[in-house]
């Protein structure tokens, strides 16, 4: 699955091809198609695996013991310092953009994987608004959406070439914001 995860990541679900799907995972065309039923199918489960994965550890920060300020700016910089070997970009993002327009299927698990990180972005800026370290005039929910989409945004930046520096200053002026 984390092949074919990569394999949808890299290129995109139109331009991967069950031949790539073929390589990327090692089986052959007829064991995809029997253990996955169709190309879609198999995106789909890719999908939800990068979800998941991505989300399980946005959700670690964000459940930890450190300052609003210091959570936020833990996610801001693991997009700057994303790993070498991850394909750059955001497959949630990409598909977005790629088939949420005439997939209601897709566009429905990124709805609601949107909602999850939302609520849970809102949750911790809201405690934080609370308890002082974010501005009082500050909406929690606009605040979180405002994080969800510098964070996309920087993925979008640095799958065009924007370098770490330059993700960096993002990163800072959006902590600047809180």
């Amino acid at each position: 699955m984390d092949a074919a995860m990569r394999a949808f990541w890299i290129a995109g679900y139109e331009a991967t091809s069950t031949q790539d799907l073929c390589v990327a995972t090692g089986l052959g065309r007829s064991s995809i198609y029997n253990t996955f039923t169709s190309k879609h199918d198999l995106f789909q489960r890719a999908l939800r695996r990068y979800m998941t994965t991505k989300n399980a550890a946005t959700f670690e920060v964000l459940d930890g013991e450190e300052s609003v300020k210091t959570k936020m700016r833990t996610l801001l910089r693991q997009v700057a310092h994303a790993p070498e070997d991850d394909p750059l970009g955001c497959l949630v993002v990409n598909s977005m953009i790629e088939l949420a327009p005439r997939d209601p299927e897709v566009a429905a698990a990124l709805r609601k994987d949107q909602e999850l990180r939302l609520a849970a972005l809102t949750d911790v800026l809201e405690s934080g608004r609370r308890a002082g370290e974010i501005a009082h005039n500050r909406n929690a929910r606009e605040l979180a959406h405002f994080i969800n989409a510098t964070i996309a945004g920087m993925r979008v930046a640095a799958r065009g070439g924007v370098g770490r520096d330059a993700l960096e200053a993002i990163a800072e002026t959006a902590l600047q914001a809180l």
